[in-house]
């Protein structure tokens, strides 16, 4: 690393040691923020003609070198050497090689690595986030359309897996839309705090030549430069927010994978996958597995390594920067890779499933789940719900010890159990008249569903995507 590129090393006297060049090069991850590091520099040097440290013509140098310089990096023609410690040691050196040591030594008067990372990681999150968030939408929409294609269909709802009470499929697929909409709430709520630019922060202390972050907070997109030049170099709290708020998505899609995989075995039998997303066994010629599903729920633990992993570097940190800050990136680079490889696939495949309706209608009333419309039928006939409660469990219990369904009990046998079940009560005693029945705000019947999807629409208009 005592090389051109190398941007310390005044001090040292001895060759630095191979292993400690190993450990610190940077170049094969942090090399995908080259274009956000040109950026910087372009805005930078505004900051420096502004103050007067260059001039016009050397701005005009400059500006258009570092445009070569991006080309070059972007077609490949211009990548890392071995020698090169990291993506800002890499880029000084290409722009030194087109303009010369004497104008491209001065561009780094004002700076550090410092601020530049803690401004590049942000811009490049922007950008990305920007992608995700295009991405989740892409599944929101697909959840809707499913919704409205299987508006008034039932299936059975589940509590602590087992069956609870019927439900409407379109209602169970938007329950996991609305997880999806929360966490692009969160996403563009992250981009306000991450609009702000360290550039400008130096090395910690801010810089003694009056350059005005402001002008490279303003090239730049952001919103202003961060108040506190120590809290700029060392606080990553911006992107651990983004690992966070990646996780929970994650998490989300895992949530649903584990119901398909479910959903698509024998014993279940709701749905059935498409060819073009599910893969085959390499001895068992029938297999059709559930793969996208289940690379989806392991990606979620991977990601939620990414967020600890990064948590834990960040916990006992002292001000101000520490090489440990380095560890950062990698991170949400793997966070942003994983979730960008994920979503299109997870789309695609909930895209494409066929659900086996007559299946979920016929086991909607299983495992007894019409009992607490029997109860809320109780409390309408003004008994107390302590009674009402008691009284149903009865009537399931003995349905269940005489391999009966509820609506199966005679009704002689009813009354036998509490005089209070009258006749009446059958007309609970229905998936539809159950699904019907729960029309209040975030309830399961057609016209509650109707609502969620003329929300999600405002958000994702039909035909947009």
């Amino acid at each position: 690393m005592n090389d051109s590129s190398n941007l310390w090393g005044g001090r040292f006297s001895a060759k630095t040691s191979e292993a400690v060049v190993n450990l610190s090069r940077s170049t094969d991850f942090d090399w995908r923020l080259a274009k956000y590091d040109i950026a910087g520099t372009k805005a930078h040097i505004l900051a420096l003609r502004a103050a007067g440290f260059l001039t016009e013509a050397e701005v005009t140098r400059l500006d258009k070198s570092l445009v070569e310089l991006d080309k070059r990096v972007a077609n490949g023609m211009f990548t890392p050497k071995p020698t090169d410690e990291d993506v800002h040691s890499a880029l000084e050196r290409g722009l030194i090689e087109m303009v010369g040591a004497d104008l491209g030594g001065k561009v780094r008067a004002g700076r550090s690595r410092n601020d530049q990372i803690a401004t590049l990681i942000r811009t490049y999150l922007l950008d990305e986030s920007s992608v995700i968030r295009e991405a989740v939408l892409d599944l929101i929409d697909v959840l809707t359309t499913l919704a409205q294609e299987h508006l008034s269909e039932p299936m059975p709802g589940r509590t602590h897996f087992q069956h609870a009470q019927p439900i409407l499929l379109s209602h169970h697929l938007l329950a996991h839309a609305w997880p999806l909409v929360r966490d692009l709430d969160r996403l563009q709520e992250w981009k306000t705090r991450a609009s702000f630019s360290p550039y400008g922060a130096g090395a910690l202390a801010g810089t003694s030549l009056a350059l005005d972050p402001n002008v490279v907070s303003d090239a730049l997109g952001l919103t202003a430069p961060m108040a506190n030049s120590i809290d700029a170099t060392s606080s990553r709290d911006v992107v651990a927010e983004f690992a966070f708020i990646g996780s929970l998505i994650s998490i989300n899609l895992s949530r649903f994978a584990e119901e398909i995989i479910i959903w698509a075995s024998a014993e279940f039998g709701y749905i059935k996958l498409a060819d073009a997303y599910s893969t085959g066994s390499s001895i068992m010629p029938q297999k059709k597995n559930p793969d996208v599903a289940e690379l989806t729920r392991a990606k979620a633990g991977r990601i939620i390594g990414d967020l600890t992993g990064l948590l834990a570097t960040l916990k006992a940190l002292p001000l101000a920067y520490n090489r440990d800050l380095q560890e950062d990136k990698e991170a949400v680079f793997d966070i942003v890779d994983n979730l960008k490889l994920v979503l299109p696939a997870f789309t695609g495949m909930v895209a494409t499933l066929e659900f086996n309706t007559e299946r979920l209608e016929e086991l909607a009333s299983a495992g007894y789940s019409l009992a607490t419309d029997v109860a809320e039928w109780l409390v309408k006939q003004k008994v107390p719900f302590r009674d009402a409660h008691e009284i149903t469990g009865k009537l399931v219990a003995f349905a269940e010890k005489n391999g009966l369904e509820l609506d199966e009990v005679s009704d002689a046998e009813l009354i036998a159990i509490h005089p209070l079940l009258t006749p009446d009560v059958r007309e609970v005693l229905s998936v539809s008249g159950s699904i019907k029945s729960r029309s209040g705000a975030g309830g399961t019947s057609v016209s509650r569903v109707l609502d969620q999807i003329s929300a999600l629409r405002r958000l994702v208009p039909a035909g947009s995507r």
